[in-house]
């Protein structure tokens, strides 16, 4: 199949907010592509290259070489070369990425230039979730949605099991869980707060889980064979020796859990979250950087699949199996009072918040529902617009992600900037600011709009870590915007003093 095909329709998703045309427009492209390709135009179709790691960054992407005139790329083609990419490591692999990239990009039109950068850096932006393309390949396959579902949570995504699909509801029956293949891990809606949470999980007792600010983890066991993965199923069991030691010494010769990794400082709080990521993401283990598995479900023991049993039971195997240790901290009960001040300590503790978890609910991999609910404190500041980026895909032709700054008296522009973020935009709000920056635009390289800093908006955000990225060596997490601040001036903005003072323990 023509790349030609897939960047078209790619762009007709990302034009329309219908789910169902989404799923349709999906769903055709799926029936249209040779038998043998499907799975990979599915995995592209999703924003996503087959390739977990290229090697490849904006900066390695800005240059390009001038587009094709006409179209003559294949999947298969891009496929092949991207995984020519990744296999590249060493001295010299610099200079044969960049020979490789020219390869590629050289016979790239100029729409699917545009297409095959964003795909390289996971910036393609078209509302084709995992849910979307399930239910597209369900249709297009003629199977049951359920039937689809079920076999992509277990296998780790829907674009794993789309021959299995193309195939019939017995080759889909036949997938299960399989002890050292992650799953796609169960995910957590919100509440504002703790009352809120246990009115969504349902009435009745509910169990009430620390929030560890860690990374998520998933740790499958057959004999001495251990796998750590991560929420992306990003395989890391390399980099966590002291997790596969203990998962090694628990009494059991079988077994998938479900938890997070986190390293404490000496007074046992939680370090932050960025020097946990930092410390999970090298190979390299420094001996005073010892980086605690804590789980809070088991999803297989010892030739026992275990996800469709209730929650009670699990954490009943899970007590039994795991040390007091190695669990996350939880609470069960029904009185809000109660769960109220549970969650109070546990943010005392430095913890970042609390799930409220139903203890009816089987393990529904991949989903995001009202099984659990996570409370989290939500922080807001008053920042400056320093510049902002053109849009791709639906948000073409707006102005979109913007770029955020304190006040800094220190710095030579007045201002520091902290993060980026396109969350939380409206069409209305996309308009607006579109216009609005125009107007206070001081330079525009065709990537990013370098504006006046005059306008100040309001964002939440989940917390701060660490960064070498920014001066002020702090980052926004989970920023989003809330509302433009019309009433106040830049000179009101919030200082990075202030910021600073939110970092501290």
């Amino acid at each position: 199949m023509l790349l030609r095909d897939l960047v078209d329709v790619s762009r007709q998703v990302a034009a329309t907010r219908s789910r169902k045309e989404k799923s349709r427009l999906i769903g055709e492209l799926l029936l249209a592509a040779p038998p043998d390709e499907r799975a990979l135009v599915a995995h592209l179709l999703s924003g996503r290259l087959r390739q977990r790691r290229t090697g490849l960054g904006w900066r390695g992407l800005q240059a390009l070489p001038s587009p094709a005139l006409e179209s003559s790329l294949e999947v298969g083609e891009v496929d092949a070369a991207f995984e020519a990419m990744s296999l590249l490591a060493g001295p010299g692999s610099a200079g044969l990425r960049s020979a490789a990239v020219a390869g590629l990009f050289g016979r790239a039109t100029g729409d699917e230039q545009q297409w095959l950068r964003a795909v390289a850096v996971g910036e393609v932006r078209q509302g084709a979730l995992e849910a979307v393309v399930t239910e597209a390949l369900a249709a297009a396959a003629d199977v049951p949605l359920a039937a689809v579902r079920r076999a992509a949570m277990l296998a780790g995504g829907a674009t794993y099991v789309v021959d299995a699909a193309f195939a019939g509801s017995s080759a889909l029956a036949e997938v299960g869980l399989t002890v050292g293949r992650p799953v796609l891990p169960m995910l957590a809606s919100s509440a504002p707060d703790v009352a809120a949470a246990l009115a969504k999980a349902g009435s009745g007792v509910v169990g009430v889980d620390a929030k560890l600010d860690g990374i998520r983890i998933q740790v499958h066991r057959t004999g001495d064979d251990v796998v750590v993965a991560t929420r992306s199923l990003d395989d890391i069991t390399h980099r966590l020796p002291e997790v596969v030691a203990i998962v090694r010494s628990l009494p059991a010769s079988q077994v998938v859990l479900d938890g997070e990794a986190l390293w404490l400082a000496a007074d046992g709080r939680p370090r932050p979250f960025q020097e946990t990521a930092s410390r999970t993401s090298s190979s390299t283990v420094p001996a005073d950087s010892v980086v605690s598995p804590y789980f809070f479900d088991v999803l297989h023991l010892d030739g026992t699949d275990l996800i469709d049993r209730p929650a009670h039971e699990r954490w009943q195997v899970l007590e039994e199996l795991v040390p007091p240790a190695h669990r996350v901290q939880r609470w069960i009960g029904s009185d809000v009072e109660s769960a109220t001040a549970f969650t109070d300590a546990v943010l005392a503790s430095g913890h970042e918040g609390v799930v409220v978890k139903s203890v009816d609910a089987p393990y529904d991999a991949g989903r995001r529902g009202s099984a659990w609910v996570k409370v989290k404190p939500v922080h807001t500041l008053d920042l400056v617009v320093l510049a902002v980026e053109h849009g791709s895909g639906r948000r073409r032709g707006w102005l979109s992600n913007i770029h955020l700054g304190a006040r800094d008296p220190s710095s030579p522009t007045g201002f520091v900037m902290l993060g980026k973020t396109f969350k939380g935009m409206t069409d209305e709000m996309l308009a607006w600011q579109t216009s609005r920056f125009r107007e206070l635009e001081v330079a525009d390289d065709g990537w990013v709009v370098t504006v006046r800093p005059e306008q100040v908006v309001e964002i939440a955000f989940d917390g701060l870590q660490r960064s070498t990225r920014y001066p002020a060596g702090l980052a926004l997490r989970f920023a989003r915007v809330v509302r433009y601040r019309d009433d106040k001036s830049a000179d009101e903005a919030d200082t990075i003093e202030t910021v600073r003072a939110l970092a501290a323990p």
